[in-house]
């Protein structure tokens, strides 16, 4: 018998769209959550929601994988009753629209309260629910200008640099995904709901780290580094016969291994890089002299040599080739997933790994298609077919 998952006593239902949201939910949903996405019919005109966009491409069936999808159009009385008594049975409701919309909408924790007193109801928005920028638009490419992470990506006199995933959004995601789980722990100690909020700058502000730290702490502002580490040297990415790899020997334990193994006595001894601040002062002549040696030699080399004496040191992949390394395919990083049309898919993993559920070859189910389970759902709640026929009539769902 197939053991549930941690979470699958959790109802959800997911009203996000784009990709903030729905990393958030798919947190729940491959951890057994039964999750709803809630979504206007294609008849309402909604547009924003990529609702006609292609449900099969890898971008959505990786963000949709193991939800079912129901259709309710929310602008109509009937439709707006349908989600009501959805939402007094769901456990968690989860929603990314501007700060206002919810509210307009007649759908805001205060509304669900009032049908379930012990809903956790979650959202994420662009930079906040309360405050100046609360009802703006947001989006991962102008959060990353906002939050200041721009301003510290690319090389040094070239301009900003966005970072090349979608790391506001994925962040805010993530973020919320564990408000979620924090809320739910709250509740089986107290019986109370509540709601849970986070925003892609927030998430993005603590995202930045030390590098925020550094600013708040001591007034500083940090800038552009290209490749190299912040503050610590050397650490960066060093040229070799085949390419580029990554190396980083920056502590005084590091620093002696790489000269040992490189044979460079002379750097130990040399004063401009004796401490662990005289290299970072000097970095830019300590990295022409570590290129100078690393340049010899060919990724693999180099690789096998620095580590083998506890000296960080990688390739630099792309894409394909890091799915495709021994040690990520160890590590299952793709898991499969059957689709009707498309076949056996392969899809990413979460990388939580629970020695309990070692055993979770594939994922449930794929993404849906739009409404797919519509009617699955409704009979599921008491339906008959002729309500559903009707709701169906009046554009209801």
């Amino acid at each position: 018998m197939k053991r549930l998952l941690p979470l699958s006593r959790y109802t959800v239902l997911d009203l996000t769209l784009a990709r903030a949201g729905p990393t958030a939910v798919r947190l729940l949903s491959d951890w057994g959550a039964n999750v709803i996405r809630v979504e206007p019919p294609i008849n309402t005109g909604t547009s924003s929601s990529g609702l006609t966009k292609d449900r099969k491409t890898p971008d959505s069936q990786n963000l949709h994988r193991n939800k079912r999808s129901i259709t309710i159009n929310l602008k109509t009385q009937k439709g707006k009753a349908l989600f009501m008594s959805l939402a007094s049975q769901a456990d968690v409701i989860v929603e990314n629209f501007r700060a206002e919309v919810k509210h307009r909408l007649g759908i805001d924790y205060d509304s669900v309260k009032r049908v379930n007193q012990a809903v956790i109801y979650a959202s994420i928005s662009g930079f906040g629910q309360t405050g100046p920028y609360s009802n703006r638009p947001g989006v991962d490419q102008v959060v990353q200008g906002t939050s200041g992470l721009m301003s510290i990506t690319g090389e040094p006199g070239k301009g900003p640099m966005r970072a090349g995933i979608a790391i506001s959004d994925t962040s805010a995601g993530m973020f919320l995904g564990q408000g979620i789980l924090l809320a739910l722990i709250h509740r089986e100690q107290t019986g109370e709901g509540q709601w849970v909020h986070t925003s892609l700058l927030e998430s993005m502000l603590c995202k930045i780290d030390f590098q925020g730290a550094r600013y708040t702490m001591n007034g500083e502002i940090p800038a552009q580094e290209g490749n190299n580490h912040p503050t610590n040297a050397p650490m960066g990415v060093f040229e070799v016969t085949d390419g580029q790899v990554n190396l980083a020997a920056s502590s005084p334990k590091m620093f002696k291994s790489f000269c040992q193994v490189m044979n460079l006595p002379e750097l130990l001894e040399d004063e401009r890089f004796s401490t662990f601040e005289n290299r970072f002062l000097n970095r830019d002549q300590l990295w022409e002299l570590v290129n100078n040696v690393t340049r010899n030699f060919s990724t693999s080399e180099l690789v096998e040599k620095l580590n083998a004496v506890g000296c960080p040191c990688g390739p630099i992949y792309n894409i394909g080739e890091a799915f495709e390394d021994i040690q990520a395919r160890h590590l299952k990083m793709q898991k499969s997933v059957s689709h009707k049309t498309l076949g056996t898919l392969n899809l990413v993993r979460s990388p939580i790994n629970l020695t309990a559920f070692q055993d979770l070859d594939e994922f449930d189910r794929p993404g849906p298609e739009l409404g797919e389970h519509t009617e699955e759902i409704l009979l599921e709640m008491g339906f008959k077919q002729k309500e559903i026929n009707s709701l169906r009539d009046e554009h209801a769902i």
